[in-house]
């Protein structure tokens, strides 16, 4: 009995001791090994933590800080992009009794009446980023949609500018601004095709055309996606290859920067899904390296031009129709005379294209629901040859085609 008595007090003193130097041991680590460790990067990297020392008279305090790579990015961008304002001169109402504060409904009681005067009103808004140091700048086309509104671009110090429209592009939903400015910060351009799916993105924008330079945090969804984009004016925009992500994107902040961890912008944040939580859409920026290129040389938005009308064929049309192919553009003429299915004089008039040809594949690259012909043409230049792949009277044949300037 003795015996076992003296294990068990043997026993207790052992883990008393072994507590008391464990204490002390964390007490020593904490004070003195992990500012030592904080003071370099691979002690901090150790630590798991970026450490930030900040000098206080005799003492040093050490500051935890999370997501630095998210705040450097902001910091770093946060000059180029921009808050776009869109006024219009409208008629001041006035209604004949007074405010009408009751009348949610509209029933019964006397309408606004116009006082005949004008003035200049907020209409909308919307976001945009810098792309030169001169004054160009990015933004989604159906911000700047309506030729008889003024613009003017907000920088995130306050400073304002008159901006112009130097172009709105016909294929896809870019458009491009120009500000009379000198010396801006420019984002840097990722590589939209290099993009993987899980990969940490920050979104910036004018947030419901009101709170300027919010940023959202996510990761990328889902690439390739084909979306149809519709703004509250009714118009509609075909984004192919979208990329999307489940950074929270709001109305106003269209035509603002996706961008990497990097600080590089690899979209342009263009559209929400309202029939699901944490869909967003931007366009690869990858899309717009030819528009700003295209805007720096020329001046305008310049695109290539093939001269066609078409449907995009799938299973459901070819099994309908008894058609050899289940992909494919096939030349069709529209509602009216003066829509042909082939116009006069274009580059595919002048290649033989004619009515009811099936265009299978372009420069190697097959058309599909998901990879339009438009949206394959669009990605060369004016006076590019291609290579078209065409199903014409019961044989495939291979036609060259000298691409020309896209006409208004």
């Amino acid at each position: 009995m003795s015996n076992d008595l003296s294990v068990k007090n043997h026993l207790s003193v052992v883990v008393i001791v072994s507590l008391i130097v464990g204490a002390f041991a964390g007490a020593c680590g904490s004070f003195f090994l992990q500012p030592r460790l904080a003071q370099t990067e691979w002690g901090r990297q150790f630590l798991g933590n970026e450490v930030v020392q900040q000098a206080t008279g005799q003492t040093k305090v050490y500051e935890v800080t999370e997501d630095s790579a998210t705040i450097d990015v902001v910091k770093k961008v946060s000059p180029s992009v921009v808050s776009i304002v869109v006024t219009k001169e409208l008629e001041n109402f006035y209604n004949m009794t007074g405010p009408n504060i009751f009348d949610f409904w509209n029933q019964g009681l006397p309408a606004p009446q116009s006082n005949g005067k004008k003035e200049k009103q907020v209409v909308g808004g919307g976001t945009g980023f810098v792309m030169a140091a001169d004054g160009l700048i990015l933004t989604n086309k159906h911000v700047v949609a309506d030729e008889q509104a003024e613009y003017s671009v907000v920088f995130n110090d306050g400073k304002k500018f008159e901006a112009k429209v130097l172009g709105r592009d016909m294929v896809s939903d870019i458009a491009v601004l120009k500000i009379e400015a000198k010396d801006l910060s420019v984002l840097d351009v990722g590589d939209s095709d290099k993009i993987q799916i899980g990969q940490t993105v920050i979104a910036i924008g004018n947030a419901l055309s009101e709170y300027s330079n919010s940023v959202t945090r996510g990761v990328i969804s889902g690439v390739n996606r084909r979306v149809e984009a519709s703004s509250g004016a009714g118009q509609s925009e075909v984004i192919e290859e979208a990329i999307q992500t489940d950074a929270a994107i709001n109305p106003g902040n269209s035509g603002g920067p996706l961008l990497n961890l990097a600080g590089q912008v690899i979209g342009i944040n263009t559209a929400v899904s309202w029939q699901g939580q944490s869909l967003g859409f931007a366009i690869p920026i990858n899309q717009a390296k030819s528009v700003i290129e295209s805007v720096k040389q020329f001046g305008e938005i310049i695109r290539p031009w093939l001269g066609v009308r078409y449907a995009i064929l799938n299973k459901e049309i070819a099994t309908a129709n008894k058609l050899k192919y289940e992909y494919g553009a096939m030349v069709l003429r529209g509602q009216t005379a003066d829509e042909p299915a082939v116009v006069k004089d274009s580059p595919a008039d002048k290649a033989g294209i004619v009515e009811n040809d099936i265009i299978l594949e372009v420069s190697g690259q097959k058309i599909t629901e998901d990879s339009s012909l438009a949206g394959l043409i669009a990605k060369f230049k004016p006076g590019d040859e291609v290579k078209l792949k065409v199903f014409s009277k019961d044989a495939e044949k291979e036609i060259k085609v000298k691409l020309e300037k896209r006409k208004e």
